[in-house]
């Protein structure tokens, strides 16, 4: 059976989600045209809204709608660690799961040379201008427990070497292969303050 031209846009558009194959986007356009148009026009708005109006923090690349994040904008939190990570989703699972005051970096992504992810698409001249500026003392790096995130890592550690700035890294407690964003809460604050230093040679 052929479904309608804007169905099967619809069907279509919904497949560009983390996970949604073509049955789910199916399932879903379905409920949304069946039970709930209200809100499928209030999630399109929302959608509409945020696209055009969130960016990325100038100082720590976390979404945002203004130049500087909650966080970076936030008075009293410690700015001799910064934390950096490969998502804004893992900023969010180390708040809520640790007691950590200090500063994120939000690389969006991983070092992935086979994909054209490189130390540029990471943002990584941003970090280089941060750690210039001699505030920052530790460089706590949480990247996730994959190849990828092992080679960003010691790619980090070896950047935060060359401006004397000492590199630790969250350790036990994260599964081999897993994403921070779904790691349990204790799991994850286990880890984080259980992370180590990381060993480097200066570039």
């Amino acid at each position: 059976m052929s479904y309608s031209p804007l169905l099967v846009h619809l069907i279509d558009a919904l497949r560009c989600m983390p996970g949604v194959g073509q049955k789910s986007a199916q399932r879903i356009a379905f409920h949304l045209l069946e039970r709930d148009r209200e809100g499928a026009t209030n999630m399109s708005v929302a959608l509409a809204e945020a696209v055009k109006g969130i960016g990325h923090c100038s100082r720590c690349r976390m979404f945002s709608e203004h130049d500087l994040c909650t966080i970076c904008a936030a008075t009293g939190r410690d700015d001799t660690q910064l934390c950096i990570v490969e998502s804004p989703a893992d900023v969010m699972a180390i708040e809520d799961a640790t007691g950590f005051r200090g500063r994120y970096f939000v690389l969006m992504g991983h070092l992935s040379p086979l994909d054209g992810i490189g130390p540029e698409e990471l943002g990584l001249e941003v970090l280089d201008e941060r750690l210039r500026e001699r505030a920052v003392t530790e460089v706590i790096i949480a990247t996730n427990p994959t190849v990828e995130g092992d080679a960003t890592a010691h790619y980090l550690a070896d950047v935060a070497a060359r401006h004397g700035v000492q590199a630790s890294r969250i350790a036990h407690g994260v599964p081999l292969g897993g994403e921070l964003e779904y790691v349990d809460g204790g799991t994850l604050s286990h880890a984080f303050y259980g992370r180590r230093t990381v060993d480097s040679e200066p570039l």
